[in-house]
């Protein structure tokens, strides 16, 4: 994880720097000699975006105390056999949250009325997926 933080910082310089450099050139452009600005937001949004995920990356890399088990040239397969998180085998919330996810995406391409009602689903199904573990046989 470490080299991918690394990654990303470089990659947040380099498209900072090129949108800058691409916003100068654009200006000094003898045939327009102002900003183009479909290029200079792209670049300039392409680097707020690695910078978001170099912080994130960075943040959490830190968290885990550090140096993980993928970080160390000495490390075994077993030493990075943790438990990565919990997802339910048996849960159906996920194929209603896909089912209404596409409902809104229609309903954006067809008609509104479609996205309202896919909008609806969706809020159900995400709270049903949020409480499956407080209610019924796997209640804790």
């Amino acid at each position: 994880m470490n080299a991918n933080v690394k990654l990303y910082w470089i990659l947040t310089v380099f498209f900072l720097f090129l949108s800058g450099l691409y916003t100068t050139w654009s200006l000094l452009d003898a045939n327009h000699q102002r900003v183009e600005w479909v290029g200079t937001i792209t670049l300039l949004l392409s680097g707020l975006l690695f910078l978001l995920i170099g912080f994130y990356l960075s943040k959490v890399h830190s968290a885990q105390g550090g140096e993980l088990a993928e970080d160390r040239l000495d490390a075994n397969i077993e030493d990075g056999e943790a438990e990565q998180g919990h997802y339910s085998p048996w849960s159906w919330w996920p194929i209603v949250l896909a089912g209404a996810a596409s409902l809104v995406f229609l309903g954006v391409a067809i008609g509104p009325w479609i996205a309202f009602i896919g909008g609806g689903i969706l809020v159900v199904s995400l709270v049903g997926w949020t409480y499956e573990y407080y209610r019924g046989y796997f209640a804790r």
